[in-house]
């Protein structure tokens, strides 16, 4: 009988384990029936909080940490990836610029910077890489990216020539962008930025209005931060020829998806496709007798971007069979069937409280694997 290979392409199960615990898990499973199968792990990740984590772990990499500033200024451990090739570097913004890095009574995005994710890129440059990956989403910014900026060397001079404060309350003072001394290096390096939102800049769909409020933004604030950002917006068309103010994914992030395009060599891009390309999922899939995929949870959205959908669009280019896993099972997942999913399977055993299903999830994706294994031989 030929040896079977399965491609193991699961997103992480967010609190429970990460994609490589869970691609373990799910050999451990199938090894019990086909013992002699070659399983190829390939973790995984939507652009979104573990791609960093995925990426280093899909192709060999390291990770490292770096002390940056957080949104408020203050010191924190960050980390960023370098890839198996070594030149290929991995940013998450959330790592220092994320909301989880702000208490709730002192989120303010009058004042919030992303200043630490430019150092995070800096420090990928002063690596040597030529490409790097630049995840943004769980930001706890409105600053249109300005503080990334600065971090790598722009400044934003208000009409007498000083320094603007940094956070987009401020944007709306600066008369002049100087990009005299931002580093060079970024007009070599291509940045990928992995973005999922369509929101332009501005507007009533723009970063302020449907972002600023989970950042502590009162509706006064929105108002602040929306003309900031247009003014913004306009600087960077009148002095630096770039037109970011209605791009799709420009309100990314308190509009760091603005600052990327106007400040470096960089492209928006759906996460899950990213993550596809610099993991080389689909030339695996081409020799896979099965793929096994999932997350923590998976519905009707899941066909949004989401990893389980990417990897299922990909086997089902190539014809392969497709099982997903999933800690919850909600609605309308029988949509995903039309999407290249065979089947989808709950991994949670019985009615657990939710600690004991995510302290658990190691052996129920085994147990559930174990239990696929057992059809499929």
């Amino acid at each position: 009988m030929k040896m079977k290979t399965f491609v193991l392409a699961p997103d992480s199960f967010k609190e429970s384990m990460t994609a490589k615990e869970v691609c373990v898990s799910m050999e451990a499973g199938l090894k019990q029936q086909f013992p002699d199968a070659k399983f190829v792990h390939v973790p995984m990740a939507d652009g979104g909080e573990g791609t960093m984590q995925s990426l280093v772990d899909a192709t060999d990499g390291r990770v490292v940490e770096l002390d940056v500033k957080d949104p408020l200024g203050r010191t924190v451990t960050a980390q960023y990836g370098i890839l198996g090739d070594g030149r290929t570097g991995v940013v998450e913004m959330a790592s220092a610029s994320g909301i989880h890095l702000v208490s709730p009574e002192e989120r303010n995005p009058l004042l919030t910077s992303t200043y630490g994710t430019g150092q995070l890129i800096k420090a990928c440059l002063d690596e040597g890489v030529s490409k790097i990956i630049v995840g943004i989403g769980g930001s706890a910014t409105n600053d249109g990216g300005s503080g990334m900026a600065r971090a790598l060397g722009a400044r934003f001079l208000a009409k007498d020539g000083h320094e603007v404060p940094q956070g987009g309350g401020y944007l709306s003072e600066v008369a002049t962008i100087d990009v005299s001394e931002l580093d060079p290096r970024l007009k070599e390096t291509v940045l990928m930025v992995a973005c999922d939102v369509t929101n332009p800049l501005c507007g009533a769909d723009g970063a302020s209005a449907v972002f600023g409020p989970q950042k502590g933004a009162t509706p006064e604030m929105v108002q602040q931060l929306d003309a900031s950002l247009a003014h913004y917006a306009e600087l960077i068309k009148t002095q630096l020829g770039v037109d970011v103010k209605d791009v799709p994914g420009a309100g990314a992030a308190g509009g760091l998806g603005a600052g990327l395009l106007a400040f470096t060599n960089s492209t928006l891009k759906r996460g899950i496709e990213i993550v596809i390309q610099f993991t080389g999922l689909e030339e695996y899939i081409k020799k896979a007798d099965y793929v096994f995929t999932g997350e923590g949870g998976m519905d009707f959205q899941t066909k949004f971007g989401k990893t389980p959908y990417g990897v299922a669009k990909v086997s089902q280019k190539h014809g392969k069979k497709v099982i997903g896993l999933a800690g919850n099972i909600g609605q309308g997942i029988e949509e995903l069937y039309d999407e290249g999913f065979t089947s989808i399977f709950g991994i949670v055993p019985g009615i657990v409280g939710l600690e004991q299903a995510l302290k658990e999830g190691p052996k129920n994706v085994e147990r559930t694997c174990q239990n696929i294994a057992q059809l499929l031989a």
